[in-house]
């Protein structure tokens, strides 16, 4: 599968906003955004002028880079949303959150969700007791996400328990930090999503 290996700072940079894609340094004064709040490259500092379809493809590249997806996941996530029942947009972002690679990430056993996804994917991590080594897999009401207990030596992710007291848990889901665990206590709604994203540009772009 294509995976994009260049710098993570220059998408942030690109989409005028932070995306967390480094975890806890994001929050230092080592950020590249804070250092250079404008797009890379050499015309990177003049003006700007986005036309409607350039403001609908920035905020679809900039929901797709955040959650780390390429483009050919993220279609098919919204072709599932547009066949639920209720809103398209408000579909796709619930279905977003409810990857055990953001999970993962959001519950605090690890510092992006890029290292996540590398955890994941080594078996580090058991869904009701059932090993997954699955990033994509979403998560229902009232799974249990947990370290296996094998892993729960693993340095990295203590270092992202302690990291995580520094940016606050999602309401949706309740972490047991001296057991590693984490439970999904509901289905993630609209309101607990508090980066700025407008999902509705990207229903309008996909469905030209």
């Amino acid at each position: 599968m294509a995976r994009y290996v260049g710098s993570v700072c220059r998408l942030c940079r690109r989409e005028n906003q932070k995306l967390f894609l480094k975890g806890d340094r994001c929050n230092t004064d080592k950020c590249a955004f804070e250092r250079r709040a404008y797009p890379p490259g050499q015309h990177g500092q003049g003006r700007i002028k986005f036309s409607e379809y350039g403001l609908q493809l920035r905020e679809k590249q900039k929901i797709k880079r955040m959650y780390g997806l390429v483009e050919k996941q993220f279609r098919s996530l919204f072709e599932k949303a547009e066949r639920m029942k209720g809103v398209t947009g408000t579909n796709l972002l619930t279905m977003l959150e409810r990857r055990l690679d953001n999970v993962a990430y959001r519950s605090g056993f690890a510092n992006s969700r890029s290292e996540a996804r590398q955890l994941i994917r080594h078996g580090h991590f058991a869904i009701n007791g059932q090993r997954v080594n699955i990033p994509s897999f979403l998560v229902k009401k009232g799974d249990s996400v947990e370290i296996r207990e094998k892993s729960k030596s693993v340095a990295r992710i203590h270092g992202a328990l302690e990291a995580v007291k520094r940016r606050e848990i999602p309401q949706w889901l309740e972490l047991d930090g001296t057991a590693m665990k984490s439970r999904v206590r509901d289905l993630p709604a609209r309101d607990d999503l508090t980066m700025p994203m407008e999902e509705r540009m990207v229903v309008e772009l996909y469905s030209k």
